[in-house]
């Protein structure tokens, strides 16, 4: 065993009695490289007694001050980012160059929770009715939690502490077991920036720790990013125990291609965003709904640029694409393959058969596959594969390509490639999906603009990051005061009726 991964409570790595552990994988070779400790309800409490006693002091803590910590966070987190993207390279299997962007991203969260003076700006009148003003000002929750997936351990965490520290909550991070070791480093620095000790947490664990976030009774609110399934279970157990929540769930996003679209481009950007990260992303292309007038031709550059693509262990210059996250995973993806041709499909291009670089055998490798002639009720286009595999849907013109789009219970990423900009125009206004891509095949937003799908995509109210996070780690307080000149009495008495202004 190469490391131990524990939590974080409380300003300090927590050195508890022994308890269940899970083991870290590297994907690339297979082996176990380490431990995690799961975190159980004692645990989780310890976490959320250090962040509900830390509270009050990080409440008072004048806007300015709070800046001043998140801007150290911020240079350390950068001056850090390479040591950051190898441990998620490392844990994960992505590749470098896809960990260290998964960091900018995050950073870019950071950058935006600087600017939180100016975001928690409230607004005042004067002189509502006479001698009377009213004013609403924004104030934290208190205690939230942030449940994250094992795709992006540095990057969804960011999309959420930054701006629900800034806001003067404190914060309970309950990242992926998969991957532990970001969201420690992540701790270390925000205790080296000078953030007070119990501002933020980490607690390792499964569905036992979360279980115990969801029900705990001074949490009060819960993000989460996952499956559909689960975040349905959590949208409904945290609202169960009186909880704002915030639950992102799964994706089945579409790229539509129209016979005027630049095939090139078009081929181009559905290899990389149906094959980055080995599929393992949320805002993936793993459908595209192609005119059929254009689907050979398109087809066929796909597969020209699929068998250039080189599949090897993230810390490898060469590799572009690395290995699933864990064995189980990649059997499970495999699986489709196998059931996409039994229910009719055509498999194009196996990535079971595509070479590895450097890989040892016992990784959890599956290369690049492309299935054709998908129908919508196969299995492997009705539900979320969350791997390298890319589908291709047949449609006869814009018409279907939309009403496929529309009847799927997913509604979180998709893009359209055309170069007919009122094509385009009416699909982004026709469309119901959360995040719309105009020759654009990953349209994640920046950091100002809401993250967050539609439909099955999303339980809650909130997107994540933007105005919409500020809105959800905040509630509005409403004053409404009356000062008189001193010695001078209002008019008036005694009034049962209902108050008016005038």
């Amino acid at each position: 065993m190469s490391e131990h991964v524990t939590h974080w409570i409380g300003g300090r790595a927590h050195e508890g009695p022994a308890g269940r552990t899970g083991d870290i994988y590297n994907p690339a070779s297979g082996q176990v490289t380490g431990t995690v400790d799961l975190a159980g309800p004692d645990e989780v409490g310890a976490a959320v007694a250090a962040a509900a006693a830390a509270f009050p002091g990080w409440r008072d803590t004048s806007l300015s001050r709070r800046v001043q910590t998140l801007f150290r966070f911020r240079e350390l987190l950068r001056a850090n980012s390479d040591r950051l993207a190898a441990l998620v390279s490392a844990e994960h299997g992505k590749v470098l160059s896809d960990a260290r962007g998964e960091v900018a991203r995050g950073l870019e969260v950071v950058d935006f929770a600087c600017g939180i003076p100016h975001l928690l700006k409230g607004g005042y009148s004067e002189n509502v009715s006479t001698g009377v003003d009213s004013y609403s000002i924004l104030q934290p929750l208190g205690v939230v939690s942030g449940i994250t997936p094992f795709n992006f351990p540095a990057m969804v965490p960011m999309w959420m502490f930054p701006v629900a520290i800034a806001c003067g909550n404190t914060f309970v991070l309950k990242p992926s077991e998969k991957d532990p070791s970001a969201s420690l480093l992540l701790a270390e620095l925000w205790a080296e920036a000078g953030l007070p000790d119990g501002v933020f947490n980490v607690v390792h664990g499964d569905r036992e720790a979360v279980d115990a976030l969801l029900e705990h009774p001074d949490v009060a609110a819960v993000s989460f990013v996952g499956s559909t399934p689960i975040a349905g279970y959590v949208y409904r157990t945290a609202a169960e125990h009186g909880k704002r929540v915030q639950a992102l769930g799964g994706a089945k996003n579409h790229m539509v291609v129209l016979p005027d679209a630049d095939l090139d481009l078009a081929a181009d950007s559905a290899v990389s965003a149906g094959f980055g990260s080995a599929g393992e992303r949320c805002m993936a292309i793993s459908a595209v709904a192609v005119v059929e007038s254009v689907a050979d031709d398109l087809l066929e550059r796909i597969r020209e640029r699929v068998a250039r693509l080189r599949v090897g262990p993230g810390d490898d210059d060469r590799s572009e694409m690395g290995p699933l996250v864990t064995r189980e995973h990649r059997d499970r993806v495999a699986s489709y393959l196998e059931s996409g041709v039994r229910e009719g499909a055509t498999l194009a291009v196996d990535g079971r058969i595509h070479p590895v670089l450097g890989g040892a055998p016992e990784g959890f490798w599956l290369g690049p596959s492309v299935l054709d002639h998908v129908g919508p009720r196969m299995s492997c286009y009705r539900e979320e594969i969350f791997g390298p595999v890319l589908s291709m849907v047949r449609v006869g013109d814009y018409d279907e390509a939309v009403r496929l789009v529309n009847d799927n219970p997913y509604g979180n990423g998709t893009a359209i490639f055309t170069n007919d900009g009122g094509a385009a125009r009416r699909f982004q206004n026709e469309i119901e999906v959360g995040m719309v891509g105009i020759n654009v095949p990953v349209p994640v937003p920046m950091a100002y603009y809401s993250f967050g799908g539609w439909k099955q995509s999303l339980f809650g109210d909130s997107h994540a990051h933007g105005t919409e996070g500020v809105h959800f780690y905040t509630r509005t307080k409403t004053v409404t005061a009356r000062w008189t000149d001193p010695g001078k009495r209002p008019e008036g008495g005694v009034n049962l009726g209902f108050p008016t202004n005038g």
